[in-house]
Order: C-alpha cells, then structure tokens, then sequence
C-alpha cells in the first residue's frame, strides 16, 4: 500500500516537481487542521469522491495524537454516551456519536491491525506507539486521495458571492466549495496550537462559549502549598466533586469522579484532579472524599476501643498513606475523640475542601474547554446553521469529554458527520 507523501507547504508530487503549492482550481472541500478529526474527516470527504485538500500548520499531521495516552493513544472509550461531555447545551453531541460509535472506530483499527488493550472504565489504548493511530488516518486518506499540505498557515477566510470560500495563507489563496474548521482549540501551545479556529467562528458571525483550559492540572494558594506541597508525589483514590456549573439554559450538576489524586510541587493533578478541573470555575471550591465508602473512624466508636491521636492516625493510615494522613490530621482545628468529634472527623474527611488559586493553564492542559456555540450547528452534519457551506468538527467546538478516550470519539464522530455532508 502506498503511504500518502506530506511536504511542507506541497502537494504530494515528486520531489522534483515544481509545479506550485496553490491549485488555482477550487477544491470540493477544504479541511484546515490535520490532527485527528481533521484527517477523518477529510477521508471521509474523500471516499465520496469529493476532491479535498488538507492543511496542517505545524511540520507534521497528528502531533498531539502522537503525545496522547502517554504516546499510546487512548484512542476511544467503549462506555461513551453523552453524558460523559461538557456543553452548553448538552444534548448536541447525541446525534453524531449515534452516529459513528466506538464499535466503529474500532473496526478501522482492526482493519488496519493495529493491536490495542483495554485499561480501566473502558479505556482503548494501542499496544505499542500512537504513531499506529496516526498511520492509519494517514493511510485512509491515501485511500481517499486526499492532498495533505504541512507548514501552511492560515490567515483569513471569506465567502465569496458565489457561494465558495476564499482562504487566505501563508502558501496562497486557496478557493473550496466547504470548509472544515479542524483546528482544534488552545491547549498545548508548544505543539502548535493557536486561536485561528476561533477567529475563523468570529469571522463568520458564530458565537463562542468563551474558551479555558479543561482536563489540567489545579495550582494551590500559597497557604495551602505551604501546608500541602512537601507531599508531593503522594496520591490517593479520592472522590471528587465541584458545586453546580452554569449553562445558558439553567445550573446543572457537575458530575463526580472516583479516581486517584496525585499532590505536586505546585497542587493538585492526576486524574481525579484533571476531571473535575474542566466543571471548577475560579473562586470556587472543590471537594474530595479521601475515604469513599469507608466509615474510618468507626473502630474508635467500639467500647473497649482505644481514643487517642495515634489511635486515630493507624485508622486514617489504613486509608491514605501515612505522611498524607497524619498532615491532614495536623490540618484539623482540633483533635476531638469524643463521639461527636469522632462524627466530625469523619464528615471532614469525606469532604475534604480545597479552593483552587487556578490551574496550570493551556500549557499543562488536555483539551480546550469552551468553542463554538452548538447551538449555530447542526447537530447531524455540524455544519453551520449561519453559513452554508461551513463545518466546525473537533475541539474547536464546544463538547469537552471526559479523560479517559472520549475527547477522541468526539473527533472520529463529529469528523465523520461533517465528511459525509461537506
């Protein structure tokens, strides 16, 4: 099988070949952004027979694929529903994960044999490197006859009265009949991450869910490093929690999440503290159940039962470890073995609260929480309802999973939506 050519700023012609960069031919579709749902969609576009061109920014297509899953890519989640993303309106992700399921996506990964395992809660990974996720996109769009073009930036776009779009970039002005906005959002920056998705929305009149940095590790207020950070590298399993997060429509429940908490040198991260990271909104504080269904201090209640400070750190040293046990026992305004105390201790435990001075930002974050407003797409094609002719797939969108492979279901079904109507 032949492995689809990427030069920089070319199409995939011979070396030698000096036709230019810019076809002054339109393109059926136009897909900007080769990371994971930009190539997705641009085969899915391309097994229609549509002719399509990719542009990626950066040197390379799939750089944040290839860093994912600790570079084994947790490609999907078998469990995923709705219910596992963040949106404004929560109900828009249905249709295209209906759509193109995980049992899908799967079937491409093991048409293209690439051997994978499954973790924990329903997590994919690949058995070996990312770089077999990105290989296989790359081949589909090879199949596909896709032209991918690397190191083309994008500068500005209009829509032409014809009906078609004029994209200006650093290679050319390149005309299409659609447009797929598969730009991503503003997390990883290093990896060649900018806000051009969104000046693109703008540009077109869309309205954006204003952007953050979701699934990313919280930093701590200097009094609370200072009592916590000499922890650091310490975690325990936990149940985290936030208060109710703001939609447009109405205050919404922000979901809980049994997962380990890690202490670092500036906070909290792991995955219980990149979870809840993406429902916290600053000045607001967060809780953890360091002892979920564990009564801890109920040995102390028994008659004969020894009441004092060591009595009640072996009870939470059975439970967390023991530095981290006897730091949050130090933490307690008072030591009380009373029944009443004991009662006391007990609730703070399961309800351990922290108020976050913010998080690590885009540079530390997973994902872009935030995008452009679903309700000004369709839901079935995500194309937008305002511009004809115009998709938005992908992160730069506002749908934020879960940690764990759900932010990559997201791009395979919203990109496929898009491919099989642009």
């Amino acid at each position: 099988m032949s492995q689809l050519r990427v030069e920089r700023g070319r199409t995939a012609l011979d070396p030698a070949d000096a036709t230019p960069a810019v076809s002054e031919q339109p393109y059926d579709v136009l897909v900007l952004g080769a990371g994971a749902a930009g190539m997705m969609c641009a085969f899915e576009a391309g097994r229609r027979e549509r002719r399509v061109l990719l542009l990626e920014g950066s040197d390379r297509p799939g750089k944040k694929v290839l860093i994912s899953g600790g570079g084994r890519c947790n490609f999907t989640n078998t469990g995923t529903r709705a219910d596992n993303y963040l949106s404004d309106n929560p109900h828009f992700a249905k249709s295209a994960l209906a759509r193109y399921t995980p049992a899908d996506f799967i079937a491409l990964v093991e048409k293209h044999g690439v051997r994978y395992h499954e973790k924990t809660l329903g997590q994919l990974f690949c058995d070996d490197s990312s770089q077999r996720i990105v290989s296989l996109l790359q081949r589909e769009c090879d199949e596909a006859h896709v032209e991918l073009r690397t190191g083309v930036q994008i500068v500005s776009a209009r829509r032409e009265e014809d009906g078609t779009f004029a994209v200006e970039t650093s290679a050319g002005t390149i005309r299409a009949a659609a447009v797929v906005v598969a730009t991503g959002g503003l997390s990883i920056p290093k990896m060649g991450a900018t806000g051009i998705g969104y000046e693109l929305a703008e540009r077109f009149g869309h309205t954006l869910v204003p952007p953050r940095a979701g699934l990313v590790p919280l930093v701590f207020h200097a009094e609370d490093r200072d009592a916590w950070c000499e922890l650091t590298g310490l975690s325990a399993e936990t149940v985290a929690s936030a208060a109710p997060f703001a939609t447009r429509a109405k205050s919404a429940a922000a979901p809980e999440f049994r997962e380990r908490l890690l202490i670092t040198h500036r906070g909290l991260s792991g995955p219980a503290a990149l979870q809840i990271s993406s429902y916290w909104a600053p000045g607001r504080a967060l809780a953890f159940d360091l002892a979920p269904g564990r009564d801890v201090f109920a040995p102390l209640l028994a008659p004969r039962a020894r009441r004092d400070d060591n009595a009640l750190l072996q009870a939470l040293g059975a439970v967390l470890p023991v530095r981290f046990a006897r730091r949050w026992l130090m933490s307690r305004p008072s030591l009380d073995c009373t029944n009443a105390g004991l009662a006391r201790l007990e609730a703070a435990l399961h309800a351990w609260t922290l108020t976050p001075a913010g998080t690590e930002g885009y540079a530390k974050a997973e994902v872009t929480v935030g995008g452009v407003d679903t309700r000004e797409l369709d839901a079935r094609t995500m194309g937008s309802k305002r511009v004809p002719g115009l998709y938005f797939v992908g992160e730069v969108v506002d749908v934020t999973g879960w940690l764990g492979g759900y932010n990559f279901q997201w791009a395979w079904a919203s990109a496929a939506a898009a491919g099989r109507h642009a």
